[in-house]
């Protein structure tokens, strides 16, 4: 498939995720969707990212802002039911709670 093709498969899961947040009483806001090879370097540099592979290199990758009861969800527990429905809408989801190195859990990606 092509990175055009991929693009649009994510960011139809994107919908679906944001669908599903909003149904179930979350709150959202927006983070990164794309980012130049010279902010992905920054980010390196200050321990915010740990590789030059990111997804959002090729926009296939989105950091989102959730919230309940106007509260910053920021732990792995208060999110982990998200990340499982992102990563069940399709096989090339990947959550950065469930990331093995490195914890993030505002990120949503498609490898």
């Amino acid at each position: 498939m092509s990175l055009g093709k991929e693009q649009e498969a994510f960011m139809r899961d994107v919908a679906k995720l944001l669908n599903y947040l909003h149904q179930n009483g979350y709150e959202v806001r927006g983070g990164e969707l794309e980012r130049t090879q010279a902010q992905q370097e920054i980010y390196i540099k200050t321990g915010k990212s740990k590789t030059m592979n990111s997804n959002h290199l090729r926009r296939c990758a989105i950091d989102l802002f959730i919230f309940k009861n106007d509260k910053w969800l920021t732990q792995k527990q208060e999110l982990q039911k998200i990340g499982d429905f992102w990563e069940s809408l399709n096989e090339k989801n990947r959550w950065g709670g469930n990331f093995k190195n490195f914890l993030d859990v505002p990120h949503f990606e498609r490898r």
